[in-house]
């Protein structure tokens, strides 16, 4: 009995696959649909719980408005867009093309397809959103963790739509493993079935060579990141928000959160093929397993500097709401 999963062959990245006028339709992009209407929604109920009411200068009370959310989601989502595209393109993309030719970063088509914006990396989208989010209260002269607290309590749940859109694209996969619950995509790199390692791979997972290259069932990594930095971070800062000690406290802990959940997710999804590790016990080590903790990639890295960056900004605020407390 085959100890692995197949793909499932009607999920195209296209809605309306070879559908003439309606094949331009993504899952990737009606994903982002919902999440941002998911962030609504959640930024909804925490303007009726009066979170996001702030007292002026003068003293008197700042009520939020559904108009205030939509022009705050608003901003962010330009800014992180922004961020998402340039990040990916000069930080992930080795070719350098995007900086010999950086007007090519929000153009839509390749080689004369329409493609969107194909490339959006998730740090650069953090690091948009959080100027996005500076730039919108300093604006309209409301605190800024109040708001970033109500934003990141909204994010995560929106984000398992994103990660849930990287699978219906079949994009993003991890590792090779010989867990039951590994997945035969369709588009990962193929072993040569000649290969003794690939034959005793075969032989576990009860898998039979149907030619000379072998596609090696991967870890569903976008589905483990949609439910931890999904579904169970969303679940413990919403248990948490009421509870809050300080403003900023839900900031920190989806920074720090994500960060730690991510970076070891990252042992079981595979690093860019034209990267590799940045940090490597074995130079020689292959991308497509995990042969030692050591090896790191580009996205522990930054995972490292949110987690650090996480309880920087929650030590900060433990000691300003102290001081705050003894005036």
């Amino acid at each position: 009995m085959p100890l692995y999963i197949n793909y499932p062959s009607w999920i195209h990245p296209e809605i309306f696959p070879n559908v003439p006028g309606l094949s331009l339709l993504r899952w990737y992009g009606l994903m982002y649909i919902f999440a941002f209407g998911t962030a609504f929604f959640v930024l909804k109920k925490l303007l009726r719980e009066g979170a996001l009411d702030s007292i002026n200068k003068d003293g008197t009370l700042h009520k939020a408005t559904e108009d205030d959310i939509f022009s705050f989601i608003a901003t962010g989502i330009v800014f992180l867009l922004i961020g998402a595209r340039i990040f990916s393109t000069l930080v992930y993309d080795t070719s350098g093309i995007y900086l010999k030719k950086p007007w090519l970063i929000f153009w839509p088509f390749q080689n004369g397809h329409f493609t969107g914006l194909a490339g959006m990396s998730y740090h650069g989208g953090f690091i948009g959103g959080l100027f996005g989010m500076i730039f919108w209260c300093f604006k309209h002269k409301v605190p800024f963790f109040k708001w970033a607290d109500a934003m990141v309590t909204a994010i995560p749940l929106g984000y398992t739509f994103g990660r849930i859109g990287n699978f219906m694209n079949g994009e993003l996969y991890g590792r090779i493993t010989t867990a039951s619950w590994g997945m035969v995509f369709p588009h990962a790199e193929k072993f040569s079935a000649s290969l003794s390692w690939v034959q005793e791979f075969m032989t576990k997972i009860g898998m039979e060579a149907q030619t000379n290259l072998v596609n090696l069932p991967r870890h569903p990594s976008q589905l483990y990141e949609a439910l931890f930095e999904g579904v169970i971070l969303f679940s413990i800062i919403w248990l948490l928000h009421k509870k809050k000690p300080f403003d900023g406290f839900s900031g920190a802990l989806y920074t720090g959160g994500y960060g730690f959940f991510r970076f070891f997710i990252e042992y079981f999804r595979e690093p860019d093929a034209d990267i590799g590790y940045r940090i490597a016990a074995d130079s020689s080590a292959p991308i497509y397993m995990n042969t030692s903790l050591l090896n790191i990639s580009t996205g522990q890295i930054l995972c490292f500097l949110m987690i650090l960056g996480g309880i920087a900004v929650a030590v900060t605020g433990w000691i300003l709401n102290k001081k705050k407390q003894a005036e």
